[in-house]
């Protein structure tokens, strides 16, 4: 990859979900996002999470262009959130409950607006979730839902405590996510060597 380039992660928040009135295809996101600039254009999954490359540029601007691009192109209003490719490895290597979590679709992976906002959440560390967990990371919060989202007093908690700001996914999405992002990185460098 070229110094001035930079992979990201971009997750919608409240797309596509069930029940959800913010519905988009992802072949619609990917044609937005390439008509943007933005080049390596992949969609994970049905929920809003869009891998891509962009050449330099600030991610809270970066941000700010695709905002306005899903409101004025898609008559989408649905939060975004970056996250960096070295974010998203952080996020899945570094990961306080691996230990502890036995099903990876409930052990969520709560991205806050700002990094700041995850002060927000120390407060809740002193209360007792068993046997659900909640541990904080160094950009984003791992909540261990062991009996399930929907019944899960951890996350309604901490959806409470950041004021529904955050989005969230679950790990088996982020380890889709890393993988990806990892193959694309070894193509591209298997590719630059060839040229």
């Amino acid at each position: 990859m070229r110094a001035a380039e930079r992979r990201h992660l971009a997750l919608l928040r409240g797309v596509n979900n069930i029940g959800a009135s913010k519905r988009v295809a992802m072949a619609d996101l990917r044609t937005l996002f390439q008509s943007l600039g933005f080049t390596r254009v992949q969609t994970v999954l049905n929920s809003g999470n869009v891998v891509f490359t962009s050449k330099g540029g600030r991610s809270r601007d970066i941000g700010a262009c695709i905002q306005e691009a899903l409101a004025s192109k898609l008559g989408l209003d649905a939060s975004l959130l970056l996250l960096s490719s070295r974010e998203v490895a952080s996020a899945v290597r570094n990961n306080p409950l691996a230990k502890v979590a036995s099903n990876l679709s409930h052990l969520l992976v709560l991205v806050p607006r700002e990094r700041a906002d995850l002060k927000r959440l120390e407060p809740l560390l002193r209360e007792r979730w068993a046997p659900e967990k909640l541990a904080l990371g160094s950009r984003v919060a791992y909540l261990w839902c062991a009996r399930g989202v929907a019944r899960s007093p951890v996350w309604g908690a901490v959806d409470r405590a950041l004021a529904r700001s955050g989005t969230v996914r679950n790990m088996a999405t982020f380890s889709k996510v890393l993988a990806l992002l990892e193959s694309q990185e070894i193509s591209w460098r298997r590719s630059s060597t060839r040229s």
